[in-house]
């Protein structure tokens, strides 16, 4: 009898394991099921032009509003008069759509080693002119894939040691 009894206390071990995850995965079912989502972009568009201009009217410094491409917004838009790299900027984002990405910054007073950090993993391939201005092109030395933020850069030095640096991914043309 006390073989029977060790085989069904063992088989109820079993049954009762069995039981126990059924029951956890259904209750793991039902909360996901029940719990709400919210689907929605996390980041909110800011207003660039406004930002932008309220930055000019502060500095003095002459920072530019650019255009952003048509149905693109904007997530970002600063001005940093004490960055860590001494070098007073203005940067900004700009999002598309299929997770396309431009950033602007704009420096002012660049020493020649703020430029040389921004472009050390980059080479230049050619140039554009638009306007008045002629803006150098760099492409990363190195493929990645996906490609990085800064795999691709247009770099427009305008005035002395200020300089406009464009990046990002997207098309070069939503670039121009």
């Amino acid at each position: 009898m006390s073989d029977s009894a060790a085989r069904h206390r063992a088989r109820q071990t079993v049954i009762n394991l069995v039981l126990a995850l059924g029951a956890s995965i259904g209750l793991l079912v039902v909360l996901v099921l029940i719990v709400p989502r919210d689907d929605s972009n996390r980041i909110k568009p800011i207003d660039y032009a406004s930002i932008s201009q309220e930055a000019q009217a502060d500095t003095k410094l002459g920072i530019f509003t650019i255009t952003p491409p048509e149905n693109w917004w904007s997530n970002n838009a600063v001005f940093n008069e004490t960055p860590a790299d001494t070098v007073k900027n203005f940067t900004a984002g700009f999002v598309g759509s299929d997770t396309k990405y431009i950033g602007y910054t704009q420096a002012f007073d660049a020493n020649p080693t703020w430029l040389a950090l921004n472009l050390s993993t980059m080479t230049i391939t050619g140039e554009l002119k638009t306007n008045h201005y002629t803006w150098q092109i760099y492409k990363s030395i190195e493929a990645h894939n996906p490609p990085k933020t800064k795999d691709y850069m247009m770099v427009l030095n305008y005035k002395d040691q200020n300089y406009v640096l464009l990046y990002g991914v997207a098309d070069t043309t939503e670039f121009e």
